[in-house]
């Protein structure tokens, strides 16, 4: 296995590729930890509001890896973070997973109803009184993300939204190195859908590699960008981390990042933000 990569944000040293789990559940979502982990993976993805956080946290123990060598990320739920509320969350899901603290503690949607100021006020507590080593957040636009930077009195250390082939996320991108931020992708490979593509299909024949393999070494390769896919499969979770023996030329990323789209976008609930154009 050839040395993966790791993304420096604001303090945070995040491997490039992690495990996500959102729709993990039981025995399975133990198992997929606990195999990634022993597949190579060193970063994992949960959330309070994916009902998972005991769950990954056995698979974490399971899967023989030194706690100091995982990058765990949760996420507190958009109706939680206000004051109060958020902290709760956090020690909640510290219980769940069995640890002091995790790497990085996201708010998962922002809240209308609850002021940013409060939000990243008790993002920042939770990040104060230990239960967090680095803090982000989720699913904002640009211009949340400007006004929880200039809001926030701890560094943010990364923004995790939907990111694959069929959505391009060029501002966003551009405003989260502005802030020296990583950019994880959740959905990177479009649900499977944007590796059936032709320009991808073509990229992933000349390298000897699967279309899921070649956007994710797409996600990856991209400055400061993470990416999460999520699977219970064992060769599925194997085959997505063998991404490391292999790299895109500048024309191979080009083509893959025309495949954006205006409708791109998979994930858009009815209390999302009015997303960036």
């Amino acid at each position: 296995m050839s040395q993966q990569i790791i993304v420096d944000a604001n303090g945070a040293r995040i491997p490039a590729l992690g495990l996500g789990t959102f729709r993990s559940e039981g025995q399975a979502c133990v198992d997929a930890v606990a195999t990634a982990l022993k597949v190579g993976y060193r970063h994992i993805d949960t959330a309070a509001m994916y009902g998972n956080e005991a769950e990954v946290g056995e698979g974490i123990r399971a899967g023989g890896v030194a706690r100091d060598e995982v990058f765990v990320t949760t996420k507190v739920w958009w109706s939680e973070i206000g004051p109060g509320a958020l902290q709760r969350s956090a020690e909640a899901s510290l219980r769940k997973l069995g640890l002091d603290a995790v790497d990085l503690l996201l708010i998962h949607w922002p809240n209308p109803e609850i002021p940013l100021a409060d939000s990243i006020g008790a993002l920042c507590d939770a990040k104060r009184r230990g239960l967090a080593r680095h803090i982000g957040v989720s699913n904002f636009t640009v211009a949340l993300l400007d006004e929880a930077v200039r809001l926030s009195t701890e560094p943010l250390a990364a923004l995790q939204c939907e990111y694959h082939p069929t959505l391009g996320q060029h501002r966003l991108l551009e405003a989260v190195r502005r802030h020296g931020m990583a950019f994880t992708s959740y959905a990177p490979i479009g649900k499977g859908a944007d590796t059936e593509d032709k320009t991808v299909q073509e990229i992933a024949v000349a390298h000897g590699k699967t279309g899921a393999q070649t956007v994710l070494r797409w996600q990856v390769q991209q400055a400061g960008v993470c990416a999460i896919p999520k699977s219970s499969h064992p060769g599925r979770i194997a085959e997505n981390f063998d991404i490391w023996d292999f790299s895109l030329s500048p024309d191979e990323m080009a083509a893959i990042s025309r495949l954006a789209r205006a409708d791109g976008r998979m994930i858009n609930p009815a209390f999302a933000p009015t997303w960036d154009a």
